[in-house]
């Protein structure tokens, strides 16, 4: 299994000899306006793609976690061939092929794909009030007979909802969106450092992979940061702190 950081959450996934393309967002540097009231109000994406939009598109299969614009733009919807496999959650369902996508699935619970079977897990976009207000989101697991399993948990804070799913489906790697995304008022939406120790702390042996960091302009906690703090709290276990086009191989 490889998983190759884009840029974001945008991350290809090569397993059981298929490649799939998760949450692409592929508009141009400084091409989309900021999220407003929060201290960095540069235009998004923050950073260029690091490679060629055809190699990107270039997939078996699109999953997406969820349609809010810094995971599924304008550009993605014009740069994807419309009869790609899509797999999303049902509340996306309608939205997908409302662009003319004609071969959308909607994943439930599981849906089994070239012998790759997707599991859907649910999680909290942030806390309290504001996560129902920016939900549904979902994380998917992916996982076939010959490759290690992954955990995609998703735009979601640390709460019981991945706890289960870690414990529920055993993953070898989870990918989590971390960056502290945060508005002008509430909490963080996304991972922290803290919730990553917390998460490396209950699960030693799960490698953990960061990603949606330094592209977004509501993203508080850089790659730097997070790796100043890992190093600081002397973590243990195997995590990953991916530039843009990087890939890790499993």
């Amino acid at each position: 299994m490889k998983i190759q950081l884009i840029r974001h959450s945008t991350i290809i996934i090569s397993t059981n000899n298929k490649t799939i393309l998760v949450d692409p967002m592929l508009s141009e540097v400084n091409s989309l306006s900021p999220i407003e009231g929060v201290p960095n109000q540069n235009k998004n994406p923050l950073t260029p793609l690091p490679v060629a939009i055809d190699y990107i598109t270039n997939c078996d299969a699109v999953l997406i976690t969820h349609t809010h614009r810094d995971h599924f733009d304008n550009a993605a919807i014009n740069s994807l061939s419309k009869d790609i496999p899509i797999f999303c959650q049902p509340d996306d369902k309608s939205k997908l092929e409302n662009y003319n996508f004609t071969n959308v699935h909607s994943i439930q619970d599981n849906y089994t794909w070239n012998d790759i079977t997707i599991n859907r897990t649910s999680g909290m976009h942030g806390h309290g009030e504001l996560a129902k207000e920016l939900g549904p989101v979902s994380g998917f697991v992916i996982s076939s007979h010959h490759e290690k399993t992954i955990y995609i948990a998703g735009d979601t804070v640390w709460c019981n909802e991945v706890k289960k799913s870690i414990e529920k489906f055993k993953p070898y790697a989870i990918v989590c969106n971390c960056g502290c995304a945060q508005f002008s008022f509430g909490d963080p939406i996304t991972m922290t450092a803290t919730d990553i120790y917390e998460i490396s702390k209950r699960y030693p042996n799960l490698k953990i992979v960061a990603v949606h960091m330094d592209a977004w302009n509501h993203c508080r906690l850089s790659r730097e940061d997070l790796r100043n703090y890992i190093k600081v709290n002397k973590f243990n276990n195997y995590i990953a702190v991916p530039e843009d086009g990087e890939s890790l191989v499993f």
